[in-house]
């Protein structure tokens, strides 16, 4: 089977939307207060989509351990429920989850670090027109080099 894209990419994009998730929700203190921010929580609903297709992936190419499927189930859950969804649950997900698995994939990708900064670059220009997102690449560049 042909892959079209390198896993060091999915890497890049947990990565991303991670750093989303937590813009998009450093503010709020409750589940709450979070649900009744439609644009904020629209916004990082689709990330963890993109964090759990991400995952996804990573364990097709045996990277992630199967205890991660509960982060692909979780994302069907999101995608498929639409007004059955917990925002407890997401809450917690977002504040006590999602900076562990980031720590995880990058932990991943510094294993194979020239396709890991070549993964990066490619991120920066796909986001070119978006800086906040470029300048959370470019220090993940400086971290790589760190390490």
């Amino acid at each position: 089977m042909s892959e079209a894209r390198s896993p060091e990419l999915y890497i890049v994009d947990i990565l991303i939307a991670s750093d989303k998730i937590h813009r998009y929700t450093h503010s709020f203190r409750t589940a709450q207060e979070f649900l009744h921010s439609e644009l904020e929580w629209d916004a990082a609903l689709r990330e963890l989509e993109i964090v759990g297709e991400a995952v996804r992936h990573l364990i097709r190419f045996g990277l992630a351990e199967d205890k991660y499927r509960r982060i692909v189930d979780f994302r069907n859950l999101i995608a498929h429920a639409y007004f059955g969804i917990d925002e407890e649950i997401v809450w917690e997900v977002i504040t006590k989850h999602l900076k562990l698995l980031a720590v995880s994939v990058w932990n991943l990708g510094i294993e194979n670090p020239h396709d890991f900064a070549v993964a990066i670059e490619c991120a920066k220009e796909d986001f070119s027109h978006h800086p906040q997102t470029v300048n959370f690449l470019t220090r993940l560049e400086e971290q790589l080099q760190h390490n």
